[in-house]
């Protein structure tokens, strides 16, 4: 039962947001009572820290396994974008922004440990994308991993980027082009420009 509540929770919170989604919210979509509920978890703060960690191991994992396909690096980042806006519901920057302004001790740890996961991948990214001369050999790896998250969760800010004005998708797969034409040699650029060209990547 923890593990429906929270895989339930998760759905609503992205869907609607951290704040506006309420333990009766829940309990009702999920024909329980909220009894249920606080049977395994103590409050509301409980859950959304639960449902955060379980959807950062989930993407985690799902982000592994796509290192492991072998791909070359600059479609390697595109698939990558592509698992994580699927997960995340298109990734609307309304329920993240409930999460930093209500929840901001979880929304911290959330932050960090992506922090984490993004830089050492895209490290591994760029290492692996200079060896195979995808990338420019006089990129500084360490700076330009970290740039790249700055950017990714820069785009998601709302007072810069309003809803109004820009898509989450739009934004980040701009980011992603303006990004990797920065560090592309001439050969990652005609593999680049020739994902950009693919309906698959188009669409997402």
């Amino acid at each position: 039962m923890k593990e429906m509540i929270v895989e339930k929770a998760t759905e609503m919170f992205l869907k609607y947001g951290f704040k506006s989604v309420t333990m009766d919210d829940i309990a009702s979509e999920m024909g329980i009572s909220k009894k249920t509920i606080y049977q395994h978890f103590c409050n509301k703060n409980d859950l959304v820290e639960a449902t955060t960690l379980n959807l950062f191991d989930t993407i985690s994992c799902g982000v592994d396994g796509i290192r492991e396909m072998g791909k070359n690096s600059i479609e390697e980042i595109f698939i990558i974008r592509s698992f994580m806006m699927q997960h995340l519901n298109n990734e609307t920057a309304s329920p993240f922004y409930q999460l930093q302004k209500f929840f901001p001790k979880i929304f911290s740890c959330l932050r960090q440990k992506q922090f984490q996961k993004m830089h050492g991948c895209m490290h591994d990214n760029l290492v692996k994308g200079i060896d195979n001369g995808l990338f420019r050999a006089d990129i500084n790896v360490e700076f330009v991993s970290r740039i790249y998250f700055t950017g990714l969760t820069g785009v998601k800010d709302n007072d810069i980027f309003p809803a109004e004005m820009f898509a989450i998708s739009d934004l980040t797969k701009q980011f992603l082009e303006y990004h990797l034409r920065g560090i592309v040699t001439p050969k990652g650029l005609e593999i680049l420009e020739a994902l950009l060209e693919e309906k698959s990547f188009k669409s997402v």
